[in-house]
């Protein structure tokens, strides 16, 4: 089978084709595409003359000194989000003729950040915009953030009397706090603790359904989910909750079906088992005002419009749709009044913002140049390795023999692993077992070279650009910055943020800073699919290399942690104007190592007086002098105060 893309030469190569191979058309929606100049171009919006060349503005940053690896956010496309989800909705509630709003809330636990959390808040007061929280850390930080007396707070996770207590409490605040019962113990606490302050509470109810999920998160949902209420505990609920006079506060239902859902299937047969079950609450005497949808609205990340883990086969307005029309028919046949409509949306709204910057540091080489004076006295194992790297040579310069070829390669497979039983057992010296891994990478060098050239795929030769490639060593931190690879496999759409007139001719990986083993990027999107390897450019000397992870807004900055205690990176917020221009409208300062330290109560003066004491004994035993003493201490000072990453 052959690959036309392969026979593209590096003189032929375009900006067509790099946007073909890395697929930006696809997942860079609106926000991101390839310039002319073949840097990645960020627009604020659809058709948006607001513009801005992500490679130049890395140059502007680091003039001012502040170097990768750092997350860009682009607050006009985190604006952007917010205006076209609730658009969405709103155009559906017209075509749908529906009798309400539609209120949504941004889940904090997506991205906690201050800089992002006050600007949903300020982005989406237009519509109400609201907040979701799941701790006490949280809702202290939706009470003193949220100004808008409309906008929803709604309080999930566990709860305790505090919990409860702030939450009712705010109500006297002007806030509009809904506790939504997640658990049956919690009934009770909320019975005593309103009875103790004399204050009724908004009350919800979150549902477990019975509807299937899919995707990383399908077994986070149904009977045995950690959270929600089944249909008798409902019930069990309900009778509580007349008994003390709060049935007139229950006014919301709740249910998730778990995050990134791919297949609108799934969300529209919760959707009707929820409605159903918001209708049966309303017959039994609760004045339901609230039909909280909860999260799952998912992205495409790798482009390819598919139910695949990495995408959706819905659009935004679809999703809008099917959840206005699925609740207004349930409500219309039964006679029950339409819902105010709300969604915990938070992956769909912070993802597209953030861009994640890193530099490449170096590569790993294999070493396939052989020098002849390697080749006297041979053993038989290593001349008939040499002759097999003849023929293939031979075979490039003819007409293309593929079965030969094949052929061929299976037989440096077998004399390169004839070579390292001998050196296992003893009859073959290192010096030859190198020998013999230069001229079987070599064999395979020249297969890549023919199936380039020939642009061939065939499943007997797909381990050979496996054995070549190459390693890119990044400055940054996985752990760190984008957690999701390594624990749940997320892809992300990766790629150089410049260079895109040129033909990327390495097929690589990337590894981290981390002594980890688990600390390296190799899952790629493709269409759809997942590939193992990235084709990427040939480093420059003198020139920096940078790679670009983009719509990773969503968690990763919450669940990063200081593995090899790597610290955050540089946040850098950007309003983009007019004529490729922009404002830094909020820089956020990286971790130092002295503030990485603190965290696990190392104080950086004591560290420092501990290595000096030792550095007085070398000296006193003549082991180090007083200027090298000086100059140690000055690199240890200053290294203190500097950034957990490598400077290029």
């Amino acid at each position: 089978m052959k690959n036309p893309q392969s026979k593209k030469t590096t003189k032929n190569w375009t900006i067509k084709d790099s946007n073909d191979y890395y697929n930006i058309d696809k997942w860079g929606h609106k926000y991101f595409c390839i310039n002319d100049q073949g840097n990645i171009s960020v627009a604020s919006a659809e058709n948006s003359n607001k513009k801005i060349d992500l490679y130049q503005l890395i140059q502007e940053i680091k003039s001012r000194k502040v170097n990768p690896p750092l997350i860009i956010r682009f607050n006009d496309i985190l604006k952007d989000r917010i205006k076209d989800l609730n658009n969405s909705f709103e155009k559906a509630i017209t075509t749908y003729s529906y009798k309400n709003v539609y209120q949504g809330v941004f889940p904090i636990k997506c991205n906690q950040q201050k800089n992002l959390v006050e600007k949903i808040i300020k982005y989406g007061s237009e519509w109400n915009f609201g907040l979701e929280v799941g701790s006490k850390s949280e809702l202290i930080i939706g009470l003193s953030n949220l100004k808008n007396e409309n906008s929803l707070l709604i309080c999930n996770g566990y709860k305790d009397n505090n919990y409860i207590e702030m939450a009712i409490l705010a109500r006297k605040l002007g806030k509009k706090p809904i506790i939504v019962i997640e658990q049956r113990e919690e009934v009770k606490r909320i019975i005593e603790v309103a009875k103790k302050l004399g204050s009724t509470p908004l009350i919800g109810i979150r549902s477990k359904l019975s509807s299937k999920s899919i995707g990383r998160w399908s077994k986070s949902v149904g009977e045995k989910s950690k959270f929600g209420l089944s249909a008798p505990e409902i019930m069990l609920t309900i009778q509580d909750l007349k008994k003390v006079d709060l049935l007139k506060e229950l006014k919301l239902l709740h249910f998730h079906i778990g995050s990134q859902i791919s297949d609108i299937k799934i969300i529209k047969d919760a959707l009707q088992e929820a409605s159903q079950i918001f209708v049966e609450l309303a017959k039994l005497g609760a004045p339901m005002e609230f039909l909280d949808v909860g999260g799952g609205l998912g992205i495409d990340y790798d482009g390819s419009k598919t139910s695949s883990d990495n995408s959706t086969n819905y659009s935004l307005q679809n999703y809008a749709n099917d959840v206005v029309a699925t609740i207004k028919d349930s409500c219309d046949q039964n006679n029950v009044k339409h819902p105010v409509i709300i969604t915990e949306s938070g992956r769909s709204i912070t993802s597209h913002c953030s861009v994640l910057i890193f530099n490449i540091l170096g590569k790993s080489n294999e070493n396939y140049k052989i020098d002849v004076s390697e080749l006297i006295e041979s053993s038989l194992i290593i001349k008939n390795l040499i002759e097999t790297l003849n023929q293939l040579k031979l075979s490039s310069e003819k007409d293309l023999d593929l079965a030969k070829i094949i052929e061929l390669w299976n037989d440096a497979k077998k004399f390169k692993e004839d070579s390292f039983n001998g050196f296992r057992l003893g009859f073959a010296s290192l010096q030859e077992r190198a020998l013999a891994e230069k001229i079987h990478w070599a064999c395979a060098k020249e297969i890549a070279n023919i199936i380039e050239i020939e642009g061939i795929e065939h499943s007997d030769l797909k381990d050979i650009n496996k054995i070549l490639a190459s390693t890119y060593y990044a400055n940054f931190s996985i752990f760190q910055s984008t957690p999701d690879t390594w624990a749940i496999n997320q892809v992300f759409p990766i790629i150089p943020i410049h260079r895109h007139k040129e033909k990327p001719l390495i097929n690589a990986t990337f590894a981290d800073l981390t002594c980890d083993s688990d600390g390296k990027l190799n899952s790629f999107i493709n269409n759809g699919n997942i590939k193992t390897l990235l084709k990427l450019h040939e480093l420059i000397d003198n020139q920096e290399y940078y790679i670009g992870i983009f719509l990773a807004g969503a968690y990763q900055e919450a669940l990063g942690n200081l593995h090899n205690l790597f610290g955050n990176t540089n946040i850098i917020h950007i309003d983009i104007n007019q004529n490729n221009s922009y404002k830094i409208s909020d820089m956020i300062k990286e971790d130092s190592k002295t503030d990485v330290l603190k965290v696990f109560d190392y104080k950086s003066d004591d560290l420092v007086e501990m290595i000096r004491l030792k550095i007085e004994s070398a000296i006193s035993n003549g082991t180090l002098t007083i200027e090298e003493s000086q100059k140690l201490l000055a690199q240890i000072e200053t290294s203190l105060r500097n950034s957990t990453y490598l400077s290029s």
